[in-house]
């Protein structure tokens, strides 16, 4: 029988079981299991979905302003709680605490962006579009909303969905990754705190067998999801043929663009933050540099085994550390092996991260930064999205060539180039097949007021995540035409077609 602590869900606002499955939560930097997350079953997660049905007509009825509210008062005890959430998400995945906070505030900036939720609801009126005829749209709250979200933004991610869809008047039941599932319902429970009532957030923890039942159950009116590819594509066929509103992002394989006129010293500095940041663990991150030039990938090449040289891998919590370790053994294992098939694909490992040890962390799944030199299109490093610290350079003789691999890749999440070349800047982002192009700029990461999201098999559906999309997302138009005729008129039958010629 284990003794370790248990994390359960938060459903109708309380602290519940459900589900007589279970499994282990690790510190990934000790390799040790702290505690044991219940694994929700079918009748939990039904008990949620009813709970979340029930408190939908009263919430949907409230005021925007006093729903804002709500959302003021959140980012207030999100700002003050940071300490404790940081930790949260530092023991569970692995990030350095300086990358939690930077992703707890990108989570609160979206929860600032919903409170501004009176303004963004406001429809569309126009009056006489007819004799005596006014017309105007408003957007309606869908009913029970859900998101599925994954191990890498703990919160940040459930922060790009619920906080918009319960300011637009739904209400959610959030299903967290069960990697590092302690955080959400910590947010969720401090979103109680500030004022949401109890049934309108409701967080389950679980597997397939949660997710399933969210896709298939009619009650549940639109899905959100962020993972990998072919999870998001399954989710996104299932959910649909249930009826469902769905958005669903899926995986990456970014490439960042050097040109020979690019600031190899600054290029070199973004890529290390975006290639190592977060041990790699990011759909934004760059795995991928496409050197234009043998003399631009000879500087970059340089340059980075430099600052690699510099690098402080350990303990997220530990003081000065750049990079933390991989969330899990099996996915430790995973990367590794990546790494083992692009030595026997006959790419150049320039920098060999496998044998990294952690002095008092020797059970931790810590993997060093790897670098390879002559990465080319065809091979599983280059093809497959890794999702850890490795970084591949690809060597190529002009911008274009750059461009139609990056072009023929199935993943379009998002890209970046590094020039000082206007016109090539502006060529690169106008016709470029990606979602999000930065320019000098590694991670294209829209903030909270713009949108998020792919081309290609990163993203499956029309919306975007966050931003003016997620209104769109969590609400339906409904557009209205109303008539009062003058008193005592009485208008023969019309058969043609109305118009207003």
């Amino acid at each position: 029988m284990s003794t370790l602590p248990t994390v359960g869900h938060l459903i109708d606002g309380k602290r519940v079981d459900g589900g007589s499955r279970s499994q282990d939560v690790f510190n990934p930097a000790t390799g040790k299991a702290e505690k044991r997350v219940l694994l929700a079953d079918k009748t939990t997660v039904e008990l949620a979905i009813a709970n979340a049905q029930e408190a939908f007509p009263a919430w949907r009825n409230t005021p925007p302003l006093k729903r804002a509210r709500v959302m003021g008062n959140l980012k207030v005890l999100l700002e003050k709680h940071a300490d404790e959430l940081c930790a949260m998400i530092t023991a569970e995945h692995g990030k350095v605490l300086a990358d939690a906070l930077g992703e707890l505030q990108r989570g609160i900036e979206n929860v600032e962006y919903a409170s501004y939720v009176p303004e963004l609801l406001k429809g569309e009126h126009s009056k006489n579009v007819g004799p005596a005829i006014d017309s105007w749209s408003e957007f309606q709250a869908l009913g029970v909303t859900a998101g599925i979200t994954p191990f890498n933004f703990p919160a940040m991610v459930p922060l790009w969905m619920w906080p918009m869809a319960v300011a637009c008047g739904n209400s959610f039941i959030l299903k967290p990754s069960e990697r590092d599932p302690t955080s959400a319902l910590r947010i969720a429970e401090l979103a109680l705190e500030a004022g949401l009532p109890p049934g309108v957030l409701n967080v389950v923890n679980g597997d397939k067998e949660s997710v399933d039942t969210l896709l298939q159950d009619p009650r549940v009116k639109a899905v959100s999801f962020v993972g990998s590819t072919p999870i998001a594509e399954y989710i996104y066929a299932e959910g649909c043929k249930h009826g469902k509103r769905v958005q669903a992002l899926g995986g990456a394989k970014n490439h960042a663009v050097v040109m020979p006129d690019a600031d190899v010293a600054n290029a070199v500095s973004a890529l290390m933050g975006a290639a190592y940041g977060s041990c790699g663990e990011r759909c934004m991150a760059i795995p991928l540099v496409v050197a234009v030039g043998d003399a631009a990938a000879d500087a970059v090449i340089a340059g980075l085994k430099a600052e690699i040289a510099k690098m402080k891998v350990g303990p997220g919590t530990a003081p000065g550390m750049d990079m933390g370790p991989l969330v899990t053994k099996p996915h430790f294992e995973k990367v590794k092996a990546y790494v083992d098939q692009g030595v026997k694909e006959g790419a150049t490992l320039v920098v060999d991260g496998r044998n990294l040890k952690v002095a008092g962390h020797e059970d931790g799944y810590f993997l060093g930064p790897c670098l390879f030199d002559n990465v080319k299109p065809g091979m599983v490093i280059y093809q497959e999205e890794i999702f850890g610290p490795v970084l591949g350079v690809v060597r190529v003789k002009s911008l274009q060539e750059a461009m139609d691999m990056i072009d023929a890749h199935e993943y379009g999440n998002g890209t970046c180039i590094f020039t000082r070349d206007g016109e090539a800047a502006r060529y690169f982002t106008d016709n470029i097949l990606v979602g999000m192009v930065g320019v000098n700029v590694p991670l294209p990461v829209p903030v909270a007021y713009h949108s998020f999201g792919g081309w290609k098999r990163s993203l499956f559906g029309d919306l975007h995540a966050y931003g003016p999309d997620a209104v769109r997302f969590y609400t339906k138009r409904k557009t209205i035409t109303q008539r009062w005729p003058s008193a005592g008129v009485r208008e023969g039958a019309v058969f043609s077609f109305p118009s207003s010629k």
